[in-house]
């Protein structure tokens, strides 16, 4: 190894001696600079890239160098199984230089959190929610816990930043900084980010006190090999089951699926196959995904059936194949799964695509199509977060007991978030969420009525996971299913369910408990979760467009593809025209084929002043004597008051206000202004009218 590292000497020492690397990675010597002399940094590369050694060799050494001392480094991902599979990881790396890790988040046990708080760990894992439980516990001095704390590192930047979780860390981040009374360190770690810059300047939260941002990528060095993709059509599930049975045998197979359903019935279908199966995702017991994760890793000629879950960073060993079951509904998402193989030295990044329907076949040619020219999605932070605004409102009460109302600059700065602060605060104080004596805020009844239970534990989760039942088989654990799953006591004899690839028939229900007492038993079941509309993009609506009209991906095909692909066409050749947007006449009503994505319909829909709800992704119907060219592409959809219950802390905010907020993230007026000044092509459908 070069001595020009920039790194501690011990780092290096052990890079070369214990991980028996003979250097470092581009990123990683790309990184060490910035990182070192404290800059707010963006590391990007493919997954397996090496980033969280990027972020951690270079603040070590820091820590070495300049002493620091007590917990100094927090480390943040999304997921408590990403924190669990590095702790190994991050404890060999601060052991080499004499520090110490730990974690903590909702699955660590009271003993552990008294030990950390007794001798604090030089670098501690955690999750958001657990950050802002520490904050707002009577149990944990934060100020003294925190006191020490240099940097932030967040992994899986680009999972945050693309959803209200981000929000909340950002925001849980402002308030540590205030509490230790100066500005922390940001390093984002991400594989797959379109805009880095403008997710790298939102990482950083409010502009006080804040400095330049650098965006650091990884430079391939010498020819990358190109990726072999390939896309087949099976036409069902069956078939893909017997495709994969069949096809590299010896290797280990990562399968990615869109549901939970359907991960379930392939994973039934493999074992039927006598195919050594594993499952994981996120309705399965923490222990079941953990047996089926190590089982996984351990083995070689086996496959493991996923949805997202195994989409982000954890480390399930050396993979052979990746097998996409139709198709994700974002290139980014795709690059991820892509990277999940061609780690080893001298391996190739590889994906096979089995399409099990028409639709699925034309979903994976138009983000093949996107992939190949080059796109990657951008990841822009949900809109108007005024529910957030709320939470750390009410969160800020817990923590200081209380405050004044002036407080939200000195907390939050010119966080986004608090934009309409200042209006979301008099609604909290005029609905009695917060009450005031001698010119302080504290919390009120309707907050203790609405989010009090459990010490006000729902007030600390910024997401919202519908209400499911706990499967329990003896005393295993097995995962949780949607009471929408449940067959009827009369049918419960013949229906079973399946979950973690195995049958199960139901014993006892106790709704006490929310617990289903099963059995396991031979027979392939069903299971329901409940799921929102598939909402694709404008792009990934265009790119379908293309297709049908002839563009074909630039990708390895099997030899049934082509007839598909025909087929296709065919099924959808009354749906589009090269000249413009098709639109089928009816007596009443209108279709105009957009191919624009569900938001921007709704868009367009919400800009005649017409009803949002149950829109679609590939066209409108309107009355006939509406023009999409008269859109005010600026209205928002009304989801309706029913819908806002979808939206976390809805109930700390005036119904239609909470209507507003969720309305302005279903809206999409680039992509609707894009629509609006198309030319329209009229094509008569035989015995059909629109509708």
């Amino acid at each position: 190894m070069s001595s020009t590292t920039g790194l501690d000497p011990g780092i290096e020492y052990h890079i070369v001696n214990s991980l028996g690397w003979p250097g470092l990675r581009p990123l990683q010597e790309a990184a060490v600079a910035p990182v070192r002399v404290g800059e707010d940094c963006v590391l990007l590369a493919p997954t397996a890239g090496g980033k969280t050694e990027a972020a951690m060799f270079p603040l070590l050494s820091e820590m070495t160098s300049n002493g620091w001392t007590g917990t100094s480094i927090l480390y943040v991902t999304p997921l408590r199984a990403l924190l669990n599979n590095l702790l190994p990881r991050l404890e060999s790396y601060t052991a080499w230089v004499g520090r110490s890790t730990a974690l903590w988040h909702g699955d660590v046990g009271p003993s552990e959190r008294r030990r950390i708080l007794a001798d604090r760990p030089d670098v501690l894992l955690s999750t958001p929610e657990s950050i802002e439980a520490m904050l707002v516990s009577r149990t944990v001095d934060h100020s003294g816990f925190f006191s020490g704390l240099q940097t932030v590192v967040i992994d899986e930047l680009h999972s945050f930043a693309g959803s209200d979780r981000g929000w909340h860390l950002i925001a849980v981040l402002e308030r540590v900084e205030r509490v230790i009374g100066r500005k922390l360190q940001r390093v984002g770690l991400s594989a797959t980010i379109g805009n880095p810059q403008a997710v790298g300047e939102w990482m950083q939260g409010s502009t006080n006190g804040r400095g330049p941002m650098r965006v650091v990528a990884e430079t391939a060095a010498g020819v990358v090999p190109e990726p072999d993709v390939t896309l087949d059509y099976v036409g069902n599930m069956e078939n893909a089951a017997t495709v994969i049975s069949r096809i590299h045998n010896g290797e280990k197979r990562l399968v990615f699926l869109e549901s939970r359903r359907r991960a379930e019935e392939l994973a039934f279908l493999l074992r039927e196959r006598d195919v050594q199966t594993y499952v994981s995702h996120s309705s399965l017991s923490a222990d079941e995904r953990r047996r089926s994760e190590q089982a996984f890793a351990e083995a070689q000629d086996t496959v493991i059936v996923a949805t997202s879950t195994l989409e982000l960073g954890i480390d399930i060993g050396d993979l052979d194949r990746v097998i996409q079951i139709d198709a994700p509904r974002t290139v980014s998402s795709f690059l991820q799964r892509l990277g999940r193989t061609g780690r080893r030295l001298g391996g190739t990044r590889n994906a096979l695509f089995l399409t099990t329907n028409l639709e699925g076949l034309l979903d994976a040619s138009a983000l093949l199509l996107l992939w190949r020219r080059g796109f990657v999605e951008d990841v822009v932070p949900p809109p108007h977060p005024r529910h957030l605004a709320a939470q750390q409102l009410l969160a800020l009460a817990l923590q200081e007991g209380r405050f004044a109302p002036s407080a939200i600059e000195e907390w939050w700065g010119d966080l986004p978030l608090m934009t309409d602060g200042p209006a979301v605060l008099d609604y909290l104080c005029s609905a009695d969420f917060l009450v005031e004596e001698s010119g302080l805020l504290s919390i009120g009844p309707r907050a203790e009525k609405e989010f009090g239970k459990r010490h006000f534990i729902e007030l600390l989760s910024s997401f919202v996971a519908p209400p499911e039942l706990r499967l329990v088989a003896g005393t295993k654990e097995i995962g949780f299913v949607s009471p929408l799953s449940l067959p009827s006591p009369a049918d419960r004899e013949a229906k079973s369910l399946v979950l973690a690839g195995c049958g199960w028939r139901i014993r006892d229900v106790d709704w006490a408990r929310f617990t289903v007492w099963v059995e396991e038993v031979p027979t392939k079941g069903d299971v329901k979760w409940p799921s929102d509309a598939i909402a694709l993009s404008y792009e990934m609506s265009q790119a379908r467009r293309e297709v049908l009209l002839g563009e074909t991906p630039d990708v390895g095909f099997s030899k049934r593809v082509p007839d598909a692909l025909s087929l296709v066409r065919d099924v959808h050749s009354d749906e589009v025209r090269t000249r413009g947007l098709v639109v089928w006449p009816g007596d009443d009503s209108k279709r105009v084929w957009t191919w624009a994505g569900l938001k921007a319909n709704a868009t367009l829909l919400a800009g005649l002043e017409l009803d949002a709800q149950g829109v679609e992704n590939d066209y409108v119907d309107l009355p006939n004597h509406a023009s999409i060219a008269d859109v005010d592409v600026s209205a928002v959809p009304n989801p309706g008051l029913d819908a806002v219950t979808g939206l976390k802390f809805s109930a700390a905010l005036p119904p239609e206000l909470a209507a507003r907020t969720l309305g302005e993230r279903l809206a999409d007026p680039v992509g609707a202004r894009a629509s609006t000044g198309a030319s329209h092509v009229l094509v008569k459908r035989q015995g059909a009218n629109a509708g």
